[in-house]
Formats: structure tokens, C-alpha cells, sequence
């Protein structure tokens, strides 16, 4: 598979990563469990963000203390921190960066297909549709930090580290 294709797809996706990350990061303690859930719509993005990057989604579990909840569309039974999520968070970055590392152009043309089959995709789409998912979220935090605090962190153009 071309080597460039690899590394400008992780540039992007990385760099959405990035701009949540730094979302996360700039969010001060009074504002992580206001009306707003600041925390839960990063909880929401990070979740998803794994789930999606799971190969074979029957199979997905997300790490402890986090359980499947986004699945049933109820709020986690309690707050997560911040240090939680930063957590996750480096967790589904390495996730992603190794997938992306190692993928081939036979890896790409596979089927991502979730339990209830209403999602079928190419591995290339379900790594595109993620990484505007992940942005999506991104710039939804970042407004509310807007909306709070009148700032929020700048934009980020390319990955903090090469694939």
C-alpha cells in the first residue's frame, strides 16, 4: 500500500484526535459536569471512537471503568474525570495509530459491518466516517468552551507525531 496514503491519513485522523485531546485538556474543572455534560459528550466521542476502530464489532468491549451504555442510550451511571478520559483517550489514539500503521490496501476493501447490520462499510469508510465523527465532537467542545469561557484551543493541521 502506498506509504504516503498511510501517513496522510493518519496525519488527519491524528489531528482530529489532537483537537480533542486538547479540548479535553483546556476544559476547566467548573465547567466538566455542567448543564452543558462537557464530560459525557467527550465520554460519547471517545467510545465511538474505539468502537469504530475495532475491526471485528461483535467483538467490542471498552476498557474498565467504561461499559456499553452509548448502546443503550443512557448516561454512564457516573461522572467520569478528566484524567479518565485522557486516559481513553491515549488509548484509542495508539489504537488507531497502530491500525492505521499496519494497514494494507486488501485491509481497506474488508467489511466493517456492526451486530445490527445497519452499518456496512469499507475499513477506508468506517476510518473516514470516525475521523468526522471524532471532529464533529472536537468542534462541538470547542464551542461550548467558546460559549463558557470566551476560548477554547486552536486548530490543529496535521498529527503531533508521524505515523
Amino acid at each position: 500500500m502506498e506509504e504516503s496514503l498511510k501517513e496522510s491519513l493518519w496525519n488527519q485522523f491524528g489531528a482530529s484526535i489532537d483537537m480533542l485531546e486538547n479540548a479535553i485538556e483546556f476544559c476547566p474543572v467548573d465547567h466538566w459536569d455542567t448543564g452543558n455534560k462537557f464530560w459525557y459528550n467527550a465520554f460519547h466521542c471517545l467510545f465511538f471512537l474505539d468502537y469504530y476502530l475495532t475491526m471485528e464489532p461483535a467483538n467490542f468491549s471498552p476498557p474498565a471503568p467504561f461499559k456499553l451504555s452509548e448502546f443503550e442510550d443512557v448516561l454512564p451511571s457516573r461522572v467520569y474525570t478528566k484524567m479518565e478520559l485522557m486516559g481513553y483517550l491515549q488509548s484509542c489514539r495508539e489504537k488507531c495509530h497502530y491500525l492505521i500503521a499496519g494497514i494494507t490496501e486488501g485491509k481497506l476493501n474488508e467489511r466493517w459491518i456492526n451486530v445490527s447490520q445497519t452499518m456496512n462499510y469499507s475499513v477506508l469508510e468506517i476510518l473516514l466516517y470516525n475521523m468526522r465523527h471524532v471532529q464533529h465532537h472536537a468542534a462541538q467542545l470547542n464551542l461550548l468552551l467558546r460559549q463558557s469561557m470566551s476560548d477554547a484551543p486552536h486548530w490543529v493541521s496535521r498529527a503531533k507525531d508521524d505515523l
